[in-house]
């Protein structure tokens, strides 16, 4: 972010609530917003007016939401704990894309996930950029926490933890961000309001 103020309204904040996270396996890997059905259906333009109220200027506000996905990430709040959710991803397309909880056949219907507080202190580190390709927000794949291109040690760096001997517990972490950030965007709390 270069400094702008990001608007995040009430009508921005229900779009990310609705928003279908799938794992990118390119790079080190990251959370992508399903680019087929960014909001939950195929028809996402529709999705898009369902809650806005306003059927054009669809594509213009699908590319606001991603701004304002930088700031939902950054500033805000929600408590650890176990939380359950349906899988938008049961139904969809993963031929691309992946999803961390499918094992081999489908993905199941219901997750039931625990978020930690090291998947919460992660979050606002997430490197969330508009995939011009796939015109959908995603987490840059190639350095998912911003700095240097060892994912370990950026991870390590935002916990306040050393990396050395932790790596197969902090790539266990990291594969975890498909559903705690599934898991955040439903649930944590913001108002709406211009953030940087």
């Amino acid at each position: 972010m270069n400094g702008q103020e990001i608007d995040v309204t009430l009508e921005r904040i229900a779009l990310i609530r609705r928003l279908v996270v799938a794992w990118n396996g390119e790079g080190q890997g990251a959370p992508i917003i399903h680019p087929d059905a960014p909001y939950g259906s195929t028809a996402w333009d529709e999705d898009i007016a369902n809650v806005t109220g306003d059927d054009e200027g669809a594509e213009e506000e699908h590319r606001a939401v991603g701004e304002a996905l930088k700031a939902f990430v950054r500033h805000a709040t929600l408590k650890a704990g176990r939380f359950t959710y349906h899988n938008p991803l049961e139904k969809l397309d993963l031929s691309e894309f992946e999803d961390v909880f499918r094992d081999g056949g489908r993905s199941p219907a219901q997750i039931t996930f625990d978020v930690t507080p090291e998947h919460l202190a992660l979050i606002p580190h997430l490197a969330v950029i508009w995939d011009e390709a796939r015109a959908v927000p995603a987490v840059e794949a190639a350095r998912p926490y911003g700095g240097g291109a060892d994912l370990a040690e950026a991870m390590a760096g935002h916990l306040g933890i050393a990396a050395a001997g932790e790596e197969g517990r902090l790539d266990r972490l990291h594969h975890e961000m498909q559903p705690a950030l599934q898991i955040f965007l439903r649930y944590a709390d913001i108002a709406p309001g211009l953030y940087r």
